[in-house]
């Protein structure tokens, strides 16, 4: 297997789940039905500075909730699919889309249904506490939960492998 920086070195599209990854996976819903789910904001700056460095960004969700898609617009995100079943056949969308090979994209996510293009893409990422059998198909566990800084912590091991996390934070030195 290769060594976890020659995987994110390869890396030109991350692509995400939301509940449990984005967010802690707990979802917060209202007397009128509406859901609520909370980000964590050191993820949403680690997306914008590896969007700075050219990856480009996906988030693909079983779940369509108006406040996700309000935060994927926000945050800028290239490509947003929701109310997916099906991740396998989006990700083959993706690929045609951006003309990228799966080798040069990331996904990360929290459970089984992730899987499909887990174990499709060059560098497969699940969180701590997703179930054992997805932490085992994934070349890199990160130390943060879900919605707790586990997105930045990747986009942070990307930036480095590609040799532009110096550089981005020089700038917030100078």
């Amino acid at each position: 297997m290769q060594p976890i920086t020659e995987l994110a070195r390869q890396v030109k599209l991350l692509i995400m789940d939301v509940d449990g990854v984005l967010t802690d996976g707990r979802i917060f819903i209202t007397a009128s039905g509406e859901e609520l789910k909370a980000f964590n904001t050191l993820d949403g700056h680690g997306l914008k500075m590896l969007q700075s460095t050219g990856v480009q960004l996906a988030i693909i969700t079983g779940r369509a909730a108006p406040g996700v898609a309000h935060r994927a617009r926000g945050l800028g995100i290239d490509h947003y699919y929701e109310g997916v079943h099906d991740k396998r056949g989006v990700f083959a969308e993706l690929l045609a889309k951006t003309g990228l090979q799966a080798g040069q994209c990331a996904y990360i996510g929290d459970d089984v249904v992730d899987l499909p293009v887990m174990s499709r893409v060059g560098f497969a990422v699940a969180v701590p506490d997703a179930p054992s059998f997805v932490r085992q198909h994934a070349h890199f566990v990160t130390g943060c939960q879900g919605g707790n800084g586990a997105v930045r912590e990747l986009c942070e091991l990307i930036l480095q492998a590609q040799g532009n996390y110096e550089r981005l934070m020089a700038a917030y030195l100078a």
